[in-house]
This record gives structure tokens, C-alpha cells and sequence, in this order.
């Protein structure tokens, strides 16, 4: 599928940026819980964004106003469905492998196609192809032995429809309205409805200034930056081809693990992150159509012109 290189540059940059967060969300999640880690990282993303939707409405006009009833809507549902799936991936995490806890999130590069379907935007067979391969890689980097489905994996499944829920619905919303204020609009709600598990959590003020600089990371490049990228970018790229290239957030998780964290990589892990990165370049790869039919066509167009022409003769 031909996709614009700047647009899958972003959504590249993103998967970057998601990879690096991984490392602040260990680092950070040693002081405090996930939900006070999210909750204050969304607030922080909204309130990012908001000048910066400001200055872009004083440097180049007013592209939506933030009372447009899209635009409340589009970051009202965005923001409930991210919510909901930030969600239930930290429940789900609670209760397996975080190599388990990556490849089941990652099921929504698989279900953003069957979804897709029932908007009637039918994925070709080369982005289906492309999918089962990247869904092999995932594979690879992260279950090793048996997969087998426990309770607390359900979780981590409805995290997966839930992303791929979201990627939709920013394909709904984002090439309609200003996307720095469709994120603003989405961290907001999404920062509000985190402050009752948030509570009750009971954070302190202490172990959240100890973890402050993976906060922040998170706030301003994964949450305020990271996000806007995606929906900017999904202007242009086609959903499931999008969710593919986000999808490499697991394997610059695993890159970052190794320069940052001193983690090893395995044989079979970079066998994974090798056919993931697989799988994104042929999504960039033109299908190449026969023109067969269209010269068929206009030979038969052809034809018909000079019987037409020889008939106006012999009248």
C-alpha cells in the first residue's frame, strides 16, 4: 500500500517515543502506582497541549474552535476509551508477564482490521499478510514457551479491542478537526477519570517527586507528543496500516530495554523484532496492478469509435 513517508516517519517517531516509555513507566511505577503514574501523566499531557493549540491558533487562524461539538466529541469518546484501555492493561499487567502483557495488547494491530470491516474498509490481502507476519514477531519477542490463557489475560484482550477502538475512532475524528486539541480534549478526560482510582491509591507527594523525570517524559513525549503525532498522522494512513507501525513500540520497548536498562535481547527475540520490522517495510511496498483491464477497456472504447465513425460515413 503507497502511504506518504512523512506520515509513516510520525507514526515511526511515535512507536519511538511509546518503546523509550516503557523504561520511564518501571522507573516511575517503583514510587508510585499505575494509576497515580497515568492519571498525572495525562494531566500533564493536557495541560502541554493547551498552550501549545493556543499559539498555533495565534500563529495560523483558528482551524476548529474548542467549543466545535465534533471536536468535544471526538476527545470525549477518545478520551473514555483510552481511559478504559490504559485501564485494563494495568489490571491485566498486575496478573502476568509483562512479555504476555505486550503480545496480547499487541492483538489490536489483528483487530483493527476486523473492525475495520464493519466500516467497510476492507484491509487488501497484502495488510492481512502483513498482519499474521507482524503477529508472528510479536510472538517471538515476547511468549516464550506455552501460551495459555489465565482470567486476569481477559483483561489484558478487552486492552487490546479497546486500543484498537481507539485507533478508529481517532480515524473518525482526527482529519475533521485540529488534532493538538482533539489530544488535549482526550488527556483531559482521560486525566479526570483516573483521579478516583488515583485516590484511592494514595499517593504521596514525596514518591512522586522521586519518580518526576519519568513522569514527565511520560507526560510531555509519550502522552502530549506522541499522541498528537498518531493523529496527525493518521490523516493520511490507512488505520490497520497504522496500528502495524505502532506496534513497533515493543520492539524499540525491547531496544531501549537493552541500552538503558541493560536487559539482553535473545536469539529469538531479535528474530521477532527482524519479522515485525518486516512486516511494517512490506505495508510500504505499492501493490502492483495489472493494466490489463483498463487497455482492454479502451481498446473496446476504440473499436466502437470507428464503428461509429464508418456508420456516419455510410449514412
Amino acid at each position: 500500500m503507497k502511504c506518504n513517508m512523512k506520515y509513516t516517519f510520525m507514526l515511526v517517531l511515535t512507536a519511538v517515543i511509546w518503546g523509550a516509555a516503557f523504561v520511564a513507566q518501571v522507573a516511575g511505577m517503583e514510587h508510585v502506582g499505575p494509576f497515580t503514574f497515568n492519571g498525572i501523566r495525562s494531566i500533564i499531557g493536557a495541560l502541554v497541549l493547551a498552550p501549545s493549540a493556543w499559539f498555533m491558533d495565534k500563529k495560523e487562524g483558528v482551524l476548529t474552535p474548542w467549543k466545535d461539538k465534533t471536536l468535544v466529541l471526538g476527545g470525549l469518546i477518545c478520551g473514555v476509551v483510552l481511559f478504559l484501555a490504559t485501564s485494563s492493561q494495568q489490571i491485566g499487567i498486575m496478573t502476568t508477564s509483562s512479555g504476555k502483557a505486550g503480545f496480547l495488547t499487541a492483538l489490536y494491530m489483528v483487530l483493527v482490521p476486523i473492525f475495520s470491516i464493519a466500516l467497510r474498509k476492507r484491509p487488501g490481502k497484502q495488510i492481512w499478510l502483513c498482519v499474521l507476519l507482524a503477529l508472528v514477531g510479536m510472538y517471538l519477542l515476547c511468549i516464550e514457551g506455552e501460551l495459555s490463557i489465565q482470567v486476569g489475560d481477559l483483561w489484558l484482550i478487552a486492552c487490546a479491542a479497546l486500543f484498537a477502538l481507539q485507533i478508529l475512532a481517532v480515524d473518525k475524528f482526527a482529519p475533521n478537526v485540529d488534532v493538538i486539541k482533539l489530544s488535549c480534549y482526550q488527556f483531559a478526560v482521560t486525566g479526570v477519570l483516573s483521579i478516583i482510582p488515583l485516590i484511592q491509591e494514595k499517593p504521596v507527594l514525596d514518591n512522586v517527586m522521586e519518580c518526576w523525570l519519568p513522569i514527565a517524559y511520560a507526560g510531555v513525549l509519550s502522552s502530549g507528543l506522541a499522541y498528537t503525532l498518531q493523529m496527525e498522522a493518521q490523516k493520511k494512513v490507512n488505520p490497520t496500516v497504522a496500528s502495524l507501525i505502532m506496534c513497533l513500540e515493543s520492539v524499540f520497548s525491547a531496544v531501549f530495554g537493552f541500552i538503558i536498562l541493560g536487559e539482553r535481547l535473545s536469539g529469538r527475540e531479535i528474530a521477532g523484532c527482524l519479522v515485525m520490522l518486516t512486516a511494517v517495510v512490506l505495508t510500504q511496498i505499492p501493490i502492483k496492478r495489472k493494466p490489463k483491464l483498463v487497455e482492454d477497456t479502451t481498446r473496446v472504447e476504440k473499436v466502437e469509435h470507428i464503428d461509429h465513425a464508418q456508420n456516419m460515413v455510410g449514412a
